[in-house]
Formats: C-alpha cells, structure tokens, sequence
C-alpha cells in the first residue's frame, strides 16, 4: 500500500494493491481511506478501508503502529472483509476475518510504501 500524508485531524488516503485475490478476475489497484489519531504520535491506533476496484467486496483494517528498540515500525492489523452477499441467508458466509502485519520497505519515507508480510 501507498499511504498519503496524515492531515492535521489525522485522515489519510492512498492505494492499495494485494497479492491475493478470490475474486476471479485480474487483480488492480484499489482506494484507501482512513483515519489515525494525532494526539499521540508514538504508536497511534488506526484504521482504513480499501474500496476493491476488482470486486464488490469491501475490506475495513483496524491497528496500531508498533516501534521497537531499532526504529522499525510494524502496522499491526485485523480486518474484515465483506464480500456482496446473494440472499440474507448468506449473510454470515460473506464475511471473512484475518489479520496482517505491514512493514516499511527500505528506502521509503514516511508517506510512502508498505508491504505486508503475510
């Protein structure tokens, strides 16, 4: 992922692109919206939602950024991800849980790239 800057009121956006995909079609580029909190920039909770471009599935992620003794940061999440369900009977089967963990690659500033580390 591609994050933008944080705002003054802690909102971000950027891009988002994984490397798995059960939807079936060519994996793109998607959105991502979200939000972190500013009072206290030493290991902030967080959270994001990425629009897939590719699917009619939506994945909301919700953490916190974790700094160890070396400076390296961590993006430490749990997400769902909602895939469009058929009937309300197929409520619950549209909906999947996990967790990610996301680095910094080398070489990138703050507001750039992350990668997660499945």
């Amino acid at each position: 992922m591609t994050i933008s800057a944080v705002n003054e009121v802690g909102q971000f956006s950027g891009l988002y692109l994984t490397a798995v995909s059960a939807a079936g079609k060519p994996i793109r580029v998607s959105p991502m919206n979200g939000a972190q909190h500013v009072d206290n920039l030493e290991q902030p909770t967080f959270g994001f939602t990425v629009k897939w471009s590719f699917s009619d599935s939506t994945t909301v992620f919700v953490g916190q950024c974790f700094v160890d003794d070396h400076g390296e940061e961590t993006l430490q999440t749990m997400w769902l991800l909602r895939e469009k369900a058929k009937s309300a009977e197929n409520n619950w089967n549209a909906t999947l849980v996990g967790t990610d963990v996301f680095t910094r690659l080398k070489g990138q500033n703050v507001g750039e790239s992350m990668r997660s580390d499945l």
